[in-house]
């Protein structure tokens, strides 16, 4: 009986089949014959969320582009799945072919969540792959690339490569490399030390000592003599987005995935400076996609796919350049198909009122919006840059078009919050409430609702609160219940929050050294996997794994670092200079704001990269 015989006598006994049957609508089949590089490509979470992952479409796309390369798409089993596999000795396996993983010559992992990293390990046990990096030799070689890869230590030991930045041009050259590498015989090392010194971004941890302080804290990061590495890697950045590679083609689903939908990225990076943004800092600069292109793109995909909803994708995308005429141009364009436009997420002081109802001819959605702190000295402290005034504004003119339903995101935790922040939030959503009402009732829409939804501050790297502590525990809690309270006044209000468990050991991992590696693999052991998802959390073992390791996760999590610290990542260059998130740290502290730096450089060290910031 074949791999494939084996995996199709489990469909009958597992939750949803559609996550491993494969064989959808516009996949990439090719000849493995006729193939020089097998690459997979493993988001590790489940189906529905990792087929949502935008990142990894643009990357599957580009590589199946090749006729020498043939990517497949491996995604983590869900628990059902994976004890029927290891019950019945099935591998993991691809989804196009459904070969095992173990036989590809490359692995790539993206990174957009530190929750994941058990997922990764249990990835490759199930793969047969050995999880350390120094015991691999006939395995494929491990890539990781994503937002977590700007701090690659806590997941060093078990990685070959990690790819920091922009990935189009990146894969592209861990691709040919491999492919003259196997063609000339070389050897796995030579492979890692052409790709240490050639590829654009690249960071291969086996070639870097780590030496720490009696305190803990880290030494220094340094390349291994005659290694070649890079004594500082700095990130790989695609500037011109027009001309980058992007799906013309989506793979279209058997099953519901999360963004069951066309998204379509407009332009990449952001110049509003949040302090608590990591992905604010690291995708700088803003590089916008020309309309032109972006019409090109969508006429394509709604040909190829058949979804009937196109997002505007980016970090804030009320601030495109050009919105207004995309949003009527795509309105007109693809009104008659019945094809919805919409804007995931919409920032309060770029509210534009014309844009949001070109987008809702079709039908009308919750607008979302985020304040993320409930006073105007928090706003400030954080640099989100907009006031209430901005608040009130948006949603009046909002339920004056017809909205009735508003989501507003906020963040418990942030640095130098006090319980006033906290009823801030209350307050805003009953004037909220009143806007919604002093609209004249023959203008408004039935139906009215606000969801609050407050996740937990987590200090990220290369942020300016890169050196604050995170809230502690019992504090978080008392604020989540204090809101819970206040919003429980309000009619039409409902509240959603994250649990603390979960953002405390993202904290960790987030801002963790390669010990933290150790504690992974005896979560892994202990039988943690999904980590991000509530029900699957599991605490106890978790402080299990911390104790046997005799890791401190408060080292970590809950304590507030100096400006002069050597960071766990201090030899990754996101882009943004070190002199300046000291800087911005400094005026949070004081609660001063930095402007948008479309209206003028403030100096966050871009200009260094070539053809950036042009």
């Amino acid at each position: 009986m074949t791999l494939s015989e084996r995996i199709d006598e489990l469909m009958p006994l597992v939750q949803k089949p559609s996550r491993y049957i494969g064989n959808e609508y516009n996949a990439v089949m090719k000849d493995a014959s006729k193939i020089d590089v097998r690459y997979a490509f493993l988001f590790p979470d489940v189906y529905e969320v990792g087929m949502s992952h935008l990142g990894m479409k643009i990357l599957y796309h580009t590589l199946n582009k090749r006729e020498d390369t043939w990517c497949e798409r491996v995604f983590t089993p869900w628990p059902d799945m994976h004890r029927l596999m290891s019950e019945r000795n099935i591998p993991l396996f691809s989804m196009e072919s459904r070969t095992p993983v173990k036989e590809f010559d490359i692995l790539g992992i993206t990174l957009m969540y530190e929750m994941s990293y058990t997922n990764i390990l249990l990835c490759l046990k199930l793969a047969g792959i050995p999880l350390y990096a120094k015991d691999r030799t006939d395995s494929p070689i491990v890539i990781c690339g994503g937002t977590c890869a700007y701090n690659p230590e806590p997941l060093a030991p078990f990685v070959d490569v990690f790819t920091v930045g922009d990935g189009e041009n990146a894969i592209h050259q861990t691709v040919d490399l491999m492919k003259a590498c196997k063609q000339k015989g070389f050897s796995k090392q030579e492979y890692l030390t052409r790709v240490a010194q050639q590829v654009e971004g690249a960071y291969v941890p086996s070639m870097y000592d780590i030496e720490y302080n009696p305190d803990n804290t880290v030494k220094s990061v340094t390349p291994k003599p005659g290694t070649g590495a890079k004594p500082m890697v700095y990130k790989a950045l695609v500037n011109d987005l027009t001309a980058a590679d992007y799906p013309e083609k989506l793979i279209v689903p058997y099953g519901e995935v999360i963004h069951d939908r066309i998204m379509l990225e407009i332009f990449r990076g952001c110049t509003r400076g949040c302090r608590f943004c990591q992905a604010g800092m690291v995708y700088r600069p803003v590089r916008e996609r020309s309309i032109d292109r972006l019409m090109e793109i969508a006429e394509k995909l709604v040909s190829a796919t058949g979804f009937d909803e196109i997002s505007l994708m980016s970090l804030s995308s009320g601030d495109y350049s050009c919105l207004p005429e995309l949003a009527h141009e795509m309105v007109e364009r693809f009104i008659k198909k019945r094809v919805k436009i919409s804007l995931p997420s919409q920032r309060i002081d770029a509210f534009l009122k014309d844009t949001l109802k070109e987008t809702q001819k079709v039908r009308k959605t919750a607008l979302t919006l985020a304040p993320e702190a409930g006073t105007q000295r928090l706003r400030d402290v954080i640099n989100k840059g907009v006031t209430e005034e901005d608040l009130m504004r948006a949603v009046t003119d909002a339920f004056s078009e017809g909205w009735s339903a508003v989501k507003l995101y906020f963040m418990i935790g942030l640095p130098t919050e006090t319980d006033e922040d906290i009823l801030g939030i209350a307050d805003l959503a009953a004037k909220v409430r009143r806007c919604y009402f002093s609209v004249p009732k023959d203008k408004r829409s039935p139906g009215f609702r606000i969801t609050v939804s407050a996740s937990v501050f987590v200090p990220k790297p290369d942020t300016p609160f890169q050196w604050c502590a995170q809230l502690d525990s019992e504090t978080v809690r008392h604020r989540q219940l204090l809101l819970k309270q206040e919003l429980d006044k309000i009619k039409g209000v409902d509240y959603k929050y994250h649990e603390m468990d979960v953002s405390y050991h993202e904290a960790v991992f987030s801002r963790g050294d390669r010990r933290c590696a150790e504690v992974l693999k005896a979560a892994s052991d202990l039988g943690c996997e999904f980590d991000g998802w509530s029900e699957m959390f599991n605490k106890d073992a978790w402080q299990k794994a911390f104790e046997t390791t005799g890791i401190d996760p408060e080292f970590y999590a809950s304590r507030t670092r100096s400006l002069d610290e050597v960071l766990p990542w201090s030899h990754i260059d996101c882009g943004v200079s070190i002199q300046y998130l000291k800087s911005e740290y400094q005026k949070a502290m004081k609660g001063e704001i930095t402007p948008d730096c479309r209206k003028g450089c403030n100096g966050c060290g871009l200009m260094r990269y070539e053809g950036a910031c042009r």
